[in-house]
């Protein structure tokens, strides 16, 4: 949703809900953990009214475990916070659980992958961002393929089931591509929204179309 037009949410939303996207993504942005700020709560639940797909909301901010309550409150099905936020990820996952949310954890770019190893059987979901965080429409780093295949390749060895998500530059030039690395969820903002069909582009992305 960061890259929707902000004076007509409801009618992005209702799009949404009418096109064959599975997911709703929320960006949050603080302004510290990264260099922007997005929306917080008051728009997320007028969007959340509206909403008929399941939302699925990244926190990209400092102390995400203290808005949990909150998260739940808009009856989201993901919760998902950064490795690099969170000096007690395992306590961040158990909390997000224990409010009867799925839990997902984020790596930045620049993150390696050994800085998720002791929660790899914990999550059930990790978010792989293709973009430093913070500003819609950045350009894909194309490295976050070669990190979706190992990342891949970590938790069939544990026998997780948590799902692959890319979030940044994803679009009709490289969805196939993410999906064949081994990617179960990808988050198009620019390329959904600034298409001449929005509707249209998810079926192009999900390759249906």
């Amino acid at each position: 949703m960061l890259a929707a037009d902000f004076a007509h949410l409801q009618q992005d939303v209702e799009m949404l809900n009418a096109s064959q996207c599975d997911w709703i993504h929320l960006d949050v942005m603080d302004g510290v953990f990264v260099p922007n700020i997005s929306f917080g709560f008051p728009v997320m639940e007028a969007m959340a009214r509206v909403a008929k797909k399941p939302l699925d909301v990244h926190l990209m901010i400092v102390q995400p475990e203290k808005f949990i309550p909150q998260v739940k409150a808009l009856g989201a099905y993901m919760m998902s916070v950064h490795q690099e936020a969170c000096p007690h990820l395992h306590r961040a996952i158990q909390q997000i659980h224990n409010a009867g949310m799925q839990a997902g954890v984020v790596l930045n770019p620049a993150t390696p992958l050994c800085m998720i190893e002791e929660v790899l059987a914990d999550a059930d979901m990790f978010l792989l961002m293709s973009v430093n965080p913070g500003f819609g429409g950045q350009k894909f780093i194309a490295s976050t393929v070669d990190k979706i295949k190992r990342l891949r390749q970590m938790l069939d060895a544990v026998g997780s089931k948590a799902l692959i998500e890319v979030d940044g530059g994803v679009d009709s030039t490289n969805a196939d591509m993410l999906y064949r690395a081994g990617a179960d969820v990808l988050v198009a903002g620019s390329a959904v929204f600034r298409a001449p069909d929005p509707q249209h582009e998810i079926l192009v992305l999900k390759g249906l179309s």
